[in-house]
């Protein structure tokens, strides 16, 4: 059975939560660094403290997309999880802005970032749920639209206050600024808001019903026709792989702590490595014991048997979220030191430029919230593949401009570059990907997708503040330019993904 079309309202409905959601993640990105230096943190440790974030999400959204295939209530599948983190981070962002101490803001980013993960993550697998194939490129191109929006009026949020309200940006050495507090207050109100508007105007289908839509195609890895639902991976593979893992991170913590230097990034990075060669240890025994419908070995199958289209996308992702998180953490530090020339964080001029930085944010936001529909339009007439590689390439150009741009305004042009990038990254790999997954797993398989996005931000946040330490004189405008170096890759790698509706079609 094919899914019905829904309409253009039930769309906008079951995406309208993204609001909120990017309300909280734009506030997080465009404020936390500039809070955390406020409190004290050294330009190299920022990645450092951001590294909670992405590991939180490596952990969270799988277990979630797990959970919420196999829930169903009086909200349905995925809205409980909705609901539930909408709450949590609502109450993390109006704690985060008061944070008395470095480590007590850094421990309030990690709860913020578990909670936006806990609604988030079905969102995308909610989609895959409800809308037929044809229809999958217009409701992520939707989510699109929302977090483009969210993100605008949320990054902008410090500057409007402080030129229209006249707001106070400043305030004591080691204190947060009024337009930043007001800024996350507001923020935990509408991401709750919004997201009761899709809980409530929202319908879901029932387990039995969806089953009879599954719409999975024939793209495994090894070529088999079951849209992803493989044999159980033997004990012994997992055994291999795990040592193999653990030694490789023994190794590399090795080299560096004796030959090289290490530092805290580097150290939660390599044990991130040992770490998963443990989880395919366990794993291992679990299946060699035939304890195999564990949350764990159901994870850990589902992720070494992924569709084709899947693991030639995991390579995109990676370089195009490592470009992002990259410019997340180094925007501010870059354009307030190497654009303004400021470095006291007190000073009004570092206040001036951080608000800068939000502006430029919702800039590349907004951008991208007006071309999520024209992007639609264009992959019609051509294909998804050659719109996201355009549209990397184009951010790309706009992350290494601001090397050579120097008047602050002029790096607006700049964000239009970066915003059709964002735009496109939101969109189309989900378009591309849900098409290839099983309706029973959608959400166990968005969980693990978003390894691909966690991955390369815990990696950036491990190596930035390395490279700028050892490399780069702890010029944060050098992040900057790796991202730009990652986009390319990424837009090359595109073009060798396979989308099985347009190859169908």
């Amino acid at each position: 059975m094919k899914k019905p079309r829904l309409s253009f309202w039930q769309i906008w409905n079951m995406s309208f939560g993204f609001l909120g959601i990017q309300f909280g993640f734009a506030l997080q990105n465009a404020n936390v660094s500039r809070i955390f230096e406020t409190l004290g943190a050294r330009i190299e440790s920022i990645p450092v403290l951001w590294i909670a974030a992405p590991v939180t999400g490596l952990i969270v959204q799988p277990i979630i997309g797990h959970m919420s295939d196999k829930t169903w209530g009086r909200l349905g599948r995925r809205r409980p999880y909705f609901l539930t983190g909408a709450i949590l981070a609502s109450a993390a962002l109006l704690i985060i802005p008061n944070s008395p101490i470095l480590w007590f803001a850094a421990g309030m980013l990690w709860i913020m970032d578990t909670s936006i993960n806990i609604s988030m993550e079905p969102f995308r697998a909610f989609v895959g749920d409800m809308l037929p194939s044809e229809q999958r490129t217009i409701g992520f191109s939707m989510q699109s639209f929302f977090i483009g929006t969210g993100a605008v009026v949320a990054s902008s949020l410090p500057y409007v206050l402080t030129k229209w309200f006249g707001v106070p940006n400043t305030a004591p050495d080691g204190a947060i600024p009024d337009s930043v507090k007001l800024s996350f207050y507001i923020g935990g109100v509408v991401f709750l808001l919004a997201v009761l508007w899709t809980v409530f105007s929202s319908k879901e289908y029932p387990p039995e019903e969806l089953i009879k839509y599954s719409e999975a195609k024939v793209n495994n890895a090894d070529g088999s026709a079951n849209g992803g639902v493989q044999k159980g991976i033997p004990g012994s593979k997992f055994l291999r792989s795990g040592l193999m893992w653990i030694l490789a991170g023994i190794v590399l913590f090795l080299v560096f702590a004796l030959l090289i230097g290490l530092d805290y990034g580097l150290s939660v990075f390599f044990g991130g490595i040992i770490a998963f060669g443990v989880l395919q240890i366990v794993a291992g025994i679990f299946s060699n014991r035939n304890r195999t419908s564990g949350g764990l070995v159901v994870v850990m199958n589902d992720l070494f048997g992924m569709p084709k289209t899947m693991v030639q996308l995991a390579y995109v992702q990676f370089f195009s979220w490592f470009a992002l998180f990259a410019m997340w953490i180094y925007t501010t530090p870059a354009v307030t030191k190497f654009v303004y020339g400021a470095t006291d964080t007190a000073s009004a001029l570092y206040n001036e430029g951080a608000n800068w930085v939000g502006v430029l944010m919702a800039v590349y936001n907004g951008f991208a919230a007006i071309m999520a529909f024209l992007l639609v339009w264009i992959a019609r007439k051509t294909s998804r593949k050659s719109v996201h590689a355009i549209s990397l390439m184009c951010g790309a150009a706009g992350l290494l401009s601001f090397y050579v741009i120097k008047d602050p305004k002029l790096l607006i042009v700049s964000e239009l570059g970066i915003g059709l990038a964002w735009a496109s990254i939101l969109a189309m790999p989900y378009a591309i990907l849900t098409g290839s997954l099983p309706a029973e797993k959608m959400g166990v398989y968005m969980g693990i997708f978003n390894f691909f996005i966690v991955i390369p931000q815990i990696t950036a946040a491990a190596i930035l503040g390395f490279f700028l330490k050892h490399f780069f004189g702890d010029q944060a405008i050098y992040a900057l330019l790796l991202g730009g170096a990652s986009l390319v890759v990424a837009a090359l790698l595109v073009l060798r993904v396979d989308d099985v509706d347009e190859l169908e079609a």
